[in-house]
């Protein structure tokens, strides 16, 4: 690292410098929101505004520019307009474009004006509204980032003033330009009022711009090194403006390696590049996704083992074995799916052709079963009868939250919406639809549901315990129940110690799931995926859930994601390795990371690395899709919980991002502190 990148660095570890320019100035939100205005002319004339009001800032030492100073962004719509639209239209989320991944690959090689030729193209005079709405954004853009030059030049910076005279407005030719037009695109993103999109494939669609630069002698390796590290740290000047459920909740991730469109192997030299600049930062954005198959070489593992010891959380792997034929199953292109990204956490999507809504709802496999066990055990006959009912159920449920997901609104976002396949041609926005309008609804408490039904088969049906014991006992939450909450938490089964018994159960689970959503259609003409992720829903599936079969108690929380149950013993991380990759994960393809905590101190040496990195390359060839280590140390979080002044830069995986420790809400630390205690026995 740098001393200029030390300097950059600390502007964002020490969380002040930088957010001195912000202003407390509200942008007057009346030039927008006028009666006759349709709404994709609000959002086109809001983002002209908010760019107006802003002041470029340049900060001592750096290269890639823009920074925010104005905080907030006024909606679109009054307060009295929003209930009105709320009132009889489904709201994802904050209703806001979220969740995608834009082409900007494409908009970075030919500029803003060439875009705007093409809209002058395909305007006909039909949609000339919308086409204007395209166009105002448009041009905000360019006449802020020529604002940012002029003030750059004044500043005498001549340097940084060259190239924003060329990009975003035009096309690309040098890294550092790629670098800057890719910024400056994304700030004016967020800008706009969308949030939680992603990055994409940095490593694929900047390695035409490194490599002509090398080749031309413009630039050294170490060179493009110290480039991709300030861009890096760009990405969290204004991350604490770009929260979701948390600060670090805000889809600043991207996707390294992995296939190409073309069907060869994406690994490249700013891949290694990207691993080293996030371990030497150490900051939470953006967030590392890696993509690997059966046949990507250890060293790749151990160099992604080497960054997880850091405790940043990631990198996150991705299965091209099972990703790519996932999504192929399910109506993508081979050509789309080889090229699939992830979304804000972990959902499998596609840049600049999908309008895939991937959180939109979850099954809550804990509850389901933990209703039919409470409803209907006593009336069951045996284990096959007892399956039925939850496949009945699971249907049920599925088909519920379907029904539940109608005349779906989106706030239009026709900047965005220039980066995205089909939009300018036929002068649609993005949040009317895309090539893919999927729906991806996450499956929370698996382990649980699984370990449940599994104590159930041991404990009622090979043991004799009566139904209405059971039942009473999970009805006084285990209170008098001692001995059996006892047994039925280490005397059944449990997934994640590579007992069939557990293991299958949680495979007819998914199994059900996967067809329970099979045919089903949504209202824009997708499909619906089945996943195992948990999202923010494993905390509040949790909350009326009461006891469980399994002896969980109802104060216990679900596990995060693809994971075991809580409190769990287990044997080790390679029986856990061996649950996880039983079921068909072709079939869940929406996205959700087996997700392992491990102790600091496991990686003592170089050998433990590799020994890591070996495990993870299990996982991979034994067919899993999706993986996610953490390393913790549960003594310094539970310190941090009381001097938290003294670990303002501890960085903690939470479910699908990553986030400061002492900045996050009680409930969320207290359950990474016992995912923790769960790995302390493996």
């Amino acid at each position: 690292m740098t001393e200029r990148i030390r300097a950059l660095r600390a502007l964002i570890v020490e969380r002040k410098a930088h957010r001195a320019f912000r202003r407390e100035t509200a942008v007057d939100p009346s030039p927008y929101r006028r009666a006759e205005l349709k709404d994709f002319e609000r959002t086109a004339l809001r983002l002209k505004t908010f760019l107006e009001a802003e002041t470029p800032v340049i900060l001592p030492e750096e290269r890639i520019a823009f920074l925010r100073t104005l905080p907030d962004i006024p909606g679109i719509y009054t307060d009295a307009e929003w209930a009105e639209i709320t009132k009889d239209h489904y709201i994802h989320e904050q209703g806001r474009v979220c969740n995608l991944s834009p082409d900007y690959e494409t908009v970075i090689r030919k500029g803003l004006r060439a875009v705007l030729g093409e809209i002058d193209a395909a305007d006909a005079g039909e949609n000339r509204a919308y086409y204007d709405a395209m166009r105002t954004s448009l041009f905000a853009v360019i006449a802020f980032a020529a604002r940012y030059a002029e003030a750059t030049r004044a500043a005498g910076r001549e340097d940084i003033a060259r190239v924003l005279d060329k990009v975003p407005a035009g096309p690309a030719e040098t890294f550092l330009e790629a670098l800057q037009s890719l910024r400056a695109l994304h700030f004016c993103m967020w800008c706009e009022g969308d949030y939680h999109n992603t990055l994409g494939r940095f490593d694929r669609y900047m390695l035409p711009y490194y490599r002509r630069d090398l080749a031309a002698g413009r630039i050294t390796p170490e060179e493009a090194q110290e480039l991709i590290e300030e861009f890096f740290l760009a990405c969290n000047r204004d991350s604490d403006l770009y929260t979701g459920m948390q600060q670090g909740d805000n889809g600043q991730s991207i996707v390294l390696a992995g296939m190409t469109p073309e069907g060869e192997d994406g690994y490249n030299e700013l891949t290694d590049m990207c691993l080293t600049t996030s371990a030497e930062l150490m900051v939470i954005d953006p967030k590392i996704n890696l993509r690997v198959n059966g046949r990507t070489p250890l060293s790749l593992f151990e160099k992604g083992t080497r960054l997880t010891r850091l405790g940043l959380g990631f990198p996150q792997y991705e299965n091209d074995d099972v990703v790519i034929p996932g999504l192929m199953r399910l109506g993508y292109e081979e050509r789309d799916a080889r090229n699939y990204v992830v979304a804000a956490c972990w959902e499998f999507i596609v840049p600049g052709a999908g309008m895939d809504i991937p959180n939109i709802g979850a099954l809550p496999f804990a509850g389901v079963v933990n209703r039919v066990i409470r409803e209907k055990l006593g009336e069951i006959r045996d284990m096959d009868d007892l399956k039925t009912a939850v496949r009945e159920a699971i249907f049920a449920e599925v088909r519920r939250i379907a029904a539940g997901l109608k005349n779906l609104y989106v706030i239009p976002s026709p900047y965005l919406s220039v980066f995205f396949e089909g939009c300018v041609e036929k002068g649609r926005d993005i949040a009317s639809g895309c090539k893919y309008n999927n729906y991806g609804l996450h499956g929370t408490g698996l382990a649980t549901a699984a370990d449940s039904l599994a104590a159930v088969e041991e404990m009622v049906f090979r043991r004799g315990l009566a139904p209405e014991t059971l039942i009473a006992a999970m009805d006084a939450d285990f209170e008098g129940y001692d001995e059996l909450r006892w047994q039925l938490k280490n005397e059944c089964p449990k997934m994640g110690n590579d007992e069939d018994a557990a293991d299958g159960l949680a495979c007819f689970l998914l199994d059900a799931f996967a067809d329970a959503v099979e045919g089903l259609k949504n209202e824009r003409g997708g499909i619906f995926r089945a996943g195992t992720g948990s999202a923010m829903y494993y905390i509040w599936h949790a909350a009326d859930l009461g006891a469980t079969a399994d002896g969980r108690t109802a104060a216990e929380p679900l596990p995060a994601n693809y994971a075991p149950a809580l409190n769990t013993r287990l044997n080790g991380p390679a029986s856990l390795i061996r649950s996880f990759t039983k079921p068909d994960l072709t079939r869940v393809v929406n996205g959700g990371p087996l997700t392992i905590e491990f102790h600091d101190s496991v990686f003592r040496d170089g050998e433990a690395v590799a020994k890591v990195a070996r495990l993870v390359r299990s996982f991979i060839e034994g067919g899993g899709h999706q993986l996610q280590l953490n390393t913790v140390n549960r003594d310094r979080m539970l310190d941090a919980q009381k001097h938290p002044e003294n670990y303002k830069n501890l960085i903690v995986r939470v479910w699908g991002w990553s986030g400061y420790f002492v900045e996050l809400d009680k409930c969320y630390q207290d359950h990474i502190i016992q995912r923790v205690e769960l790995t302390a026995g493996a």
